[in-house]
């Protein structure tokens, strides 16, 4: 359990908002917060900068749910998010939009807590994923930079593949740059020649 957390609760209904704050507030959340225009959702939600988002929608046509999904794209934020209806599309397009807890027919006090820790925590994974998914790329990236100064290198010296790379990692210590910005500065500086 994480304490301290600001926790937005969407809801157009105010007896099932307050049943989601009655639940939270039991369960030790003091600094709730609820919405109950959908009009500048996004605009309120960035003025409120909540940790946790919670979502209530009671029977979401396909409008609604499309527009808290386009929400929860932008905001980036554990978003735990009950509806009392749904079908298998929707449950997809949740997903597919970032919410962590997808919750269909549970809306009941007691839940509210285990399923907003869930969506933290699912959160939180998808997150770490994510980052360690954009350092690989990163990491591919400039391994492919390194391997093209390498070659050019390579082709205008006439070095071998390991004489270039020590080229470019003494080049960028008597620099005190890092290898891939020698790299980056080499490719660039070997495509304005070319032109």
């Amino acid at each position: 359990m994480i304490f301290g957390l600001s926790i937005l609760v969407i809801d157009d209904n105010k007896i099932r908002a307050s049943i989601i704050e009655q639940g939270l507030r039991d369960a030790g959340h003091d600094r709730v917060m609820l919405v109950h225009q959908m009009g500048g959702l996004l605009r309120q939600i960035a003025d409120i900068n909540p940790d946790v988002i919670v979502i209530d929608l009671e029977n979401p046509n396909r409008d609604q749910l499309e527009h808290m999904f386009q929400v929860s794209r932008a905001v980036r934020r554990p978003i735990a998010m009950f509806v009392d209806k749904s079908d298998s599309h929707s449950i997809e397009a949740a997903v597919d939009a970032g919410v962590s807890a997808y919750v269909v027919d549970g809306l009941k006090r007691e839940r509210v807590k285990p399923i907003l820790d869930m969506a933290i925590s699912r959160f939180r994974a998808f997150s770490k994923l994510t980052e360690e998914l954009e350092e690989a790329r990163s990491e591919l990236a400039d391994r492919k930079t390194i391997d093209r100064a390498k070659g050019i290198l390579m082709k205008s010296k006439g070095l071998s593949e390991q004489e270039a790379y020590d080229l470019l990692r003494r080049s960028a210590m008597n620099q005190s740059r890092k290898i891939i910005d020698v790299a980056r500065s080499l490719v660039i500086a070997s495509g304005l020649l070319e032109d």
